[in-house]
C-alpha cells in the first residue's frame, strides 16, 4: 500500500472484516458496523479579519451508539477528508468498548489551518461548526472533545455557542474543557499517561525491568509530552523524538544519549509542537531527519504523533533491539506492516488500547460535568491507571490464550461487546 493510495477508512474497514471473519458475525452486523450509522457534512461561512467571507467545510460522523452515547474529537486540519473522520469515528467505537466504558464512536473535523488563522476565525469556525450540529449532539446524544489542533478553548467556545442557543447550561455536553469551567483535572496527562501504564503492564509481562529500558518516540504535542514524562518518572529513558517543523514543511529527530528533558525542549516549542532546531542544537541536542525516530536502537517506540507512519516501506528499518511498539497516535501502523511487526516477535499495544486514555478521561470528565462534583487530580488519574491496566490485562489474555497478536484480540473484544449491544437492542 503506497501511502499515496492509503485511505484510513478503507483500513479501519479491513481491520473490522478480519476481526469479522474469525468472531463469525452474521452478515447484519457486518453490514450495520462496516459503515457509520450518521454523517453529516456542512459549510460554516465565516467572516475573516480581513473582511472577506471564507466558506470551511465542517463534518460529523457518528459510527455507533449501541453502547451509549457517541464520544470523540473534533480535528482541524488542512488535510482533513470525511474518510479519516470515519475511521476515526469507528476506531472510537472500538477504543470505547475496548476500555468497557458506556460510550459509543463519533469524530468530526473542519478542513482548515490554524497555523493561518487568528484566534477570532478559530473561534468563528468553532461557533458556526456548533451552529450546524447543535440538533445532533448532546449529553445523552454524542459528546465532542478537542483531538489535533484544538484546544480547551475551542470546546469553550463550542459549549458558550450551544448554551447560547438553548439558553441552559450544559456541562455535560463537551468534554476537553478548562479545568475551572467543568473541566477535569488529569484529562491533559491522560492520553499519555495512558499509553504509560499500558507499556508498564507489557515490560513486566515480558520480563523487562523498565529501569533499563530507552525509548524513541514520534510526535511532541500533549501526548509525547506526558507519555515521555511518566516513562522518564519511573525509570526509563527517553534518547529521540521527532516532530514536524512548519516553517520547513518536514519533520526533524532531536536526539539525546543521556537522555531528552521535555521541560527543557519545551522552552523552544512553538503552540504546535514545533522544536526549534538551532536551539535544541545549543542545548546539546543531535537534529536528525524525521524518519530517523524509527531507527533508534531502543527497547520501545512510540508513535505518537498522525497515522499511517510505519508502513510497509520503512518498517523494516526498525531496530532489532525493539521489543515494544505502544500506539499513542491514532492508526500510525498499516495492516501490511503489521505483519512484518508481528512476525519478528516484537509485541505491539494497539493504538485503541494505548490511547484510550484520552476517551477514558473525557467519560470521566462527563460523569463529573453531569453530576456536577468534581474529583481530586489524584483520584482521576488513579481510577485511569484501574481502568487502561484491566483493559491490557483482558487483551493480553486472550492474545496468550489464542495465541493472538495483541491487535487482533482487541478487535475481538471490542467488536463482540459492540455486535452484542447492537444483537441485544434488537438492531441485527
Amino acid at each position: 500500500m503506497d501511502d499515496k493510495s492509503y485511505n484510513p477508512f478503507a483500513m479501519a474497514q479491513a481491520q473490522f472484516d478480519k476481526a469479522a471473519e474469525v468472531l463469525n458475525l452474521d452478515a447484519a452486523t457486518r453490514q450495520l458496523l462496516r459503515q457509520p450509522m450518521r454523517e453529516y457534512q456542512f459549510s460554516i461561512p465565516v467572516r475573516m479579519d480581513d473582511g472577506t467571507a471564507k466558506i470551511f467545510r465542517g463534518f460529523r460522523v457518528q459510527h455507533n451508539d449501541a453502547r451509549g452515547p457517541g464520544k470523540g474529537g473534533i480535528r482541524f486540519h488542512p488535510q482533513e477528508t470525511i474518510d479519516t473522520v470515519r475511521a476515526l469515528s469507528m476506531w472510537m467505537t472500538w477504543k470505547c468498548a475496548v476500555v468497557d466504558i458506556p460510550l459509543g464512536g463519533s469524530k468530526g473535523g473542519v478542513i482548515c489551518d490554524p497555523h493561518n488563522l487568528s484566534s477570532r476565525e478559530e473561534e468563528q469556525i468553532c461557533r458556526g461548526w456548533i451552529r450546524q450540529m447543535a440538533k445532533f449532539i448532546g449529553a445523552q446524544v454524542d459528546v465532542p472533545a478537542p483531538d489535533v489542533m484544538t484546544s480547551a478553548q475551542h470546546m469553550l467556545w463550542m459549549l458558550d455557542e450551544y448554551e447560547v442557543i438553548y439558553g441552559q447550561k450544559s456541562p455535560g455536553l463537551i468534554t476537553g474543557k478548562p479545568v475551572g469551567m467543568g473541566g477535569s483535572l488529569g484529562r491533559t496527562e491522560a492520553t499519555g499517561y495512558g499509553v504509560i501504564f499500558t507499556v508498564r503492564e507489557a515490560f513486566k509481562e515480558l520480563g523487562v525491568e523498565i529501569k533499563q529500558t530507552t525509548a524513541s518516540v514520534q510526535g511532541f504535542g500533549n501526548v509525547a509530552q506526558f507519555a515521555i514524562r511518566l516513562y522518564q518518572q519511573i525509570g526509563g529513558k527517553v534518547i529521540c523524538v521527532s516532530c514536524w517543523d512548519q516553517n520547513d514543511q518536514k519533520s526533524y529527530g532531536f536526539k539525546k544519549e543521556s537522555g531528552i528533558d521535555p521541560d527543557e525542549l519545551l522552552k523552544f516549542t512553538d503552540r504546535f509542537g514545533g522544536i526549534n532546531k538551532d536551539k535544541a542544537r545549543e542545548a546539546g541536542y543531535e537534529i536528525l531527519p524525521g524518519s530517523a525516530w524509527l531507527e533508534q536502537p531502543v527497547d520501545l517506540l512510540i508513535p505518537a504523533a498522525l497515522e499511517n507512519q510505519i508502513t510497509v516501506s520503512n518498517v523494516e528499518h526498525i531496530a532489532t533491539s525493539v521489543k515494544l511498539i505502544a500506539e499513542g497516535a491514532n492508526g500510525p501502523t498499516t495492516p501490511d506492516a503489521d505483519q512484518k511487526i508481528a512476525a519478528r516477535g516484537i509485541f505491539l499495544i494497539p493504538d485503541f488500547l494505548a490511547n484510550a486514555g484520552g476517551v477514558t478521561c473525557s467519560y470521566f470528565e462527563q460523569v463529573q460535568s453531569n453530576m456536577n462534583y468534581y474529583w481530586e487530580k489524584d483520584e482521576v488519574l488513579g481510577k485511569l491507571d484501574v481502568k487502561m491496566t484491566s483493559a491490557f490485562q483482558a487483551v493480553s489474555e486472550l492474545a496468550r490464550k489464542r495465541k493472538l497478536f495483541m491487535r487482533d484480540a482487541a478487535y475481538y473484544i471490542a467488536i463482540s461487546r459492540v455486535a452484542q449491544a447492537c444483537k441485544d437492542r434488537g438492531w441485527t
